[in-house]
């Protein structure tokens, strides 16, 4: 969710070098402490149709299992929850999710101030866990994300979300950093709602780090894939990943799209598991 990406690198700890880490900018892995003021989760939610998770997985009996990359401070990621399952503002955890859905989601982000404070706030402790990972750790987000899907006997989540990420993943990791992710993502999860920052954002990043002094990010001067980051993205998911190009839910008024992928091999798990649930 929020520009927080949980996946950004390994961390420079900008949170603990004192005041400067609470200047708006002074964020290198777009871990904002107050992300969700500037761009308020109704923003995304209100370009996702009713229903979503009820027309997406018609077939399934199971707890459906969503994973959340860069959760930032965790309003979103709880927005999200909230719309899929059909919850109102005031309703805390459904005795009878919307539909027979049951969705337990995981969120994660790099930053462990912003996932503390995702815990405390929670309204759905039970459903929502949330958890500081750097997702471009391979050596700790596999034990971790395996023994979280273990747990429900699972191998891959049935959603994943990755919202205002892909950007501070490639401004901290390069271009072979994005496409290692994004094929990480498309491996790990049947659908993949992405909200990617265009290229504009980019240079704004540049422009507040460079204005604070800081160093500039290590690759934004060679990055080849730029421009249309929505269209690159989509490219590197389709041609690169197995992924299809199921809808564009349109732009939030910050001008992101909301693009859904779904995962080749969709078809053929959900007609196997829906043969073992019979």
């Amino acid at each position: 969710s929020p520009g927080a990406p949980g996946a950004e690198g390994k961390m420079a700890a900008p949170m603990s070098e004192g005041s400067p880490a609470l200047e708006p900018g002074a964020a290198p892995y777009g871990n904002f402490p107050n992300y969700s003021r500037f761009h308020p989760p109704e923003g995304r939610i209100s370009l996702l149709p009713g229903g979503l998770l009820w027309s997406l997985f018609p077939e399934a009996a199971r707890p459906l299992l969503g994973l959340d990359v860069g959760c930032n401070s965790g309003e979103l990621s709880v927005a999200l929850y909230r719309h899929l399952l059909g919850l109102q503002e005031s309703e805390g955890n459904p005795a009878q999710p919307a539909a027979g859905k049951d969705l337990h989601l995981l969120c994660c982000d790099i930053d462990p101030v912003l996932i503390e404070r995702a815990q405390q706030c929670s309204p759905f402790p039970a459903s929502i866990s949330f958890a500081n990972l750097d997702i471009m750790d391979s050596g700790a987000r596999e034990p971790f994300l395996s023994s979280y899907l273990s747990r429900f006997g699972r191998s891959t989540f049935d959603i994943g979300f990755c919202m205002s990420v892909t950007m501070w993943i490639h401004l901290n990791h390069g271009d072979s950093g994005l496409v290692e992710f994004l094929s990480f993502l498309s491996s790990l999860c049947k659908y993949l709602l992405i909200e990617p920052q265009p290229w504009k954002c980019y240079r704004a990043a540049a422009r507040r780090l460079r204005k604070l002094g800081r160093n500039d990010f290590d690759h934004f001067r060679s990055l080849a894939i730029n421009g249309d980051m929505a269209e690159r993205i989509t490219q590197i998911l389709t041609q690169d990943c197995a992924m299809e190009l199921v809808c564009c839910f349109g732009s939030t008024s910050w001008d992101r799209s909301l693009l859904l992928f779904k995962s080749h091999g969709s078809n053929r798990e959900d007609r196997e598991s829906s043969q073992r649930e019979q």
